[in-house]
């Protein structure tokens, strides 16, 4: 047979492809995202759609922080210790705001823990389900075999985030102890990819042991003020004293409610360079009106600044996901 009619032989040339390179990515014609706001917009708007201007530099900013927070979980679980030695300056808000925004970008569960032995408020920060506590699941765990057995035991945001509650007897929940924790963490493990952990103020509190030990990374929570960036200096500096030094080294500094009309008397650029030098980021979270009221955190009625905030948060606690256990 002439070499022109010969047959091709595997092997030879470009190698055959399987069904894997049949992938949507590869076929499927790029569709440009509608515009998220701006002139872009109403003009998508104003030609019904026909016209979709390309994407600005703060929509591809966006994107990119949502890719980032998307990030698969190696491992299967991760967990975030959310902590503050200084009561009142927003870590039960920053853990349902972090909490909230993951849960409305991922596809997988998002739940947060409140670990407060000092009767602790995160609970009222979305809007309740079910009466029961940390302390019921774990008396009840022996029959938890299921998600829709684990979910009567949690409520749930409109973002999709999962709430598991303290006890409201504080007596109960300072008993809550380290042995407690990991007991209700092994639970957890096998339903949520993502649990934030909420932490009470006392870094020598039993359950404080169980919530490190286990940690994954650490957002430290801390106000604009002196005496509140002080404050969560000195955690890091127990932190370092107390073999957790790698969990500084990966900690997100939250600086929340900040100023943003520079009036302020704190030099938050100087804060911002102290806590960049100790730990991996820094986020600054401005001041908002919602958050301030301290009751169900609902991410729709944010300020654009500190939505934005958020999302920043979130992308960067999501870049730890990726980490080696």
């Amino acid at each position: 047979m002439p070499a022109a009619q010969q047959p091709a032989q595997h092997g030879q040339g470009a190698p055959a492809e399987n069904a894997e390179a049949l992938d949507p990515d590869s076929l499927v014609r790029g569709k440009r995202e509608q515009p998220g706001g701006g002139w872009r917009k109403a003009v998508h708007t104003l030609s019904l759609g026909m016209v979709t201007p390309g994407e600005s530099a703060t929509e591809r900013r966006r994107r990119d922080l949502a890719g980032r927070a998307r990030t698969n979980v190696v491992g299967g679980h991760h967990r975030v210790a959310v902590l503050s030695l200084k009561g009142g300056v927003g870590k039960t808000t920053t853990t349902v705001a972090l909490g909230n925004t993951l849960a409305s970008l991922r596809g997988d569960r998002v739940l947060a823990v409140d670990a407060n032995p000092d009767r602790g408020t995160l609970s009222d920060k979305v809007r309740l389900e079910t009466t029961a506590t940390i302390r019921d699941l774990l008396n009840e765990r022996e029959v938890i075999s299921r998600y829709a057995e684990m979910r009567g035991f949690t409520s749930q945001s409109a973002s999709r985030l999962e709430i598991l509650a303290s006890d409201r007897d504080p007596a109960v929940s300072e008993a809550f102890s380290e042995n407690d924790y990991r007991e209700v963490t092994r639970i957890l493990e096998r339903f949520y990819s993502i649990c934030l952990t909420d932490c009470g103020t006392g870094l020598l509190h039993s359950a404080m042991r169980g919530v490190l030990g286990l940690a994954d990374q650490v957002v430290l929570v801390s106000s604009g003020s002196v005496d509140g960036a002080r404050s969560a200096s000195a955690t890091l500096d127990w932190l370092e004293a107390h073999e957790y030094g790698y969990l500084v080294r990966g900690a997100v500094v939250v600086l929340s409610m900040v100023r943003s009309d520079g009036k302020g008397s704190v030099d938050l650029d100087r804060l911002e360079q102290h806590f960049t030098g100790r730990c991996r980021s820094v986020i600054r979270v401005p001041w908002d009106q919602h958050l301030e009221e301290g009751a169900e955190v609902d991410l729709e009625r944010l300020t654009p600044g500190a939505r934005d905030a958020y999302l920043q948060l979130a992308a960067t606690v999501g870049e730890a996901f990726a980490w080696p256990q």
